[in-house]
């Protein structure tokens, strides 16, 4: 499975190909799911162009691209988004739209925040980028719970200098959720120059990926692109290849 991360934190004016409008996501969705993604993950903006938590951009948002695309959507509950917790947590009970969220381990708060979508009634992506983040999993009592969509395996790419070291982190991650006897699905995924690396090694490993302009505007081969659609297609042909 390959989703595809349309915009992630990025600035607007950071590519021209950057989707940040409602209708513009829409029509983005929809060209990378033509191009081969099976879901999207996006991050809701307000009017100015910021990232956004409120309950009703994100169910207009929500709304219009699963209309556009008829498959899952997915937001990110990221606390840079809104660092008062107690504020984050009260938008969340109010959300309706996404199919799944993703939460960040490494945040405080994090464990409560999966609570929330929970009570919300909609779906957790769990966000882990090491070991500790395994740990801070475990804690949360959700390892046997159907309401984990699916692990993100996401190292930071600002801790990744090379393929051997990215390599290992990958390794020491899926060991340990092995070692807990986690059943969930794992998307597997990195931002910056290792962004394709971690593409393949997913498709090495059996397990589901994304890419998007949240995690690179380059192909395979360092070329910028002008379309999330572009990096989709790349994506497909790496998973067609025999492993």
């Amino acid at each position: 499975m390959i989703q595809a991360a349309l915009n992630g934190a990025r600035r607007c004016d950071e590519h021209p190909g950057i989707p940040c409008t409602a209708d513009e996501l829409a029509a983005d969705a929809r060209a990378c799911v033509a191009a081969g993604a099976a879901e999207i993950h996006l991050h809701p903006r307000d009017t100015a162009g910021l990232e956004t938590l409120d309950p009703l951009t994100i169910y207009a948002v929500c709304r219009h691209v699963k209309e556009t695309t008829r498959v899952p959507v997915g937001i990110s509950t990221g606390g840079w988004i809104e660092p008062d917790l107690e504020k984050r947590l009260a938008l969340i009970r109010s959300w309706y739209g996404p199919d799944y969220a993703s939460v960040n381990c490494s945040e405080d708060g994090a464990i409560q925040v999966m609570q929330t979508l929970i009570g919300a009634g909609i779906g957790v992506e769990i966000g882990i980028g090491g070991l500790a983040d395994v740990e801070v999993f475990a804690r949360s009592l959700l390892v046997f719970s159907n309401a984990v969509v699916r692990l993100l395996i996401e190292p930071p790419g600002n801790e990744l200098t090379d393929e051997s070291t990215a390599r290992t982190r990958f390794d020491e991650i899926h060991a340990a959720l092995d070692r807990l006897g986690v059943m969930n699905p794992r998307l597997q995924h990195t931002d910056g120059p290792l962004a394709w690396f971690a593409i393949r090694d997913a498709r090495d490993r059996g397990w589901d990926t994304r890419v998007g302009f949240e995690d690179t505007l380059v192909a395979p081969r360092g070329k910028r692109v002008s379309s999330n659609a572009q990096l989709v297609t790349a994506a497909v042909e790496i998973f067609a290849r025999p492993r």
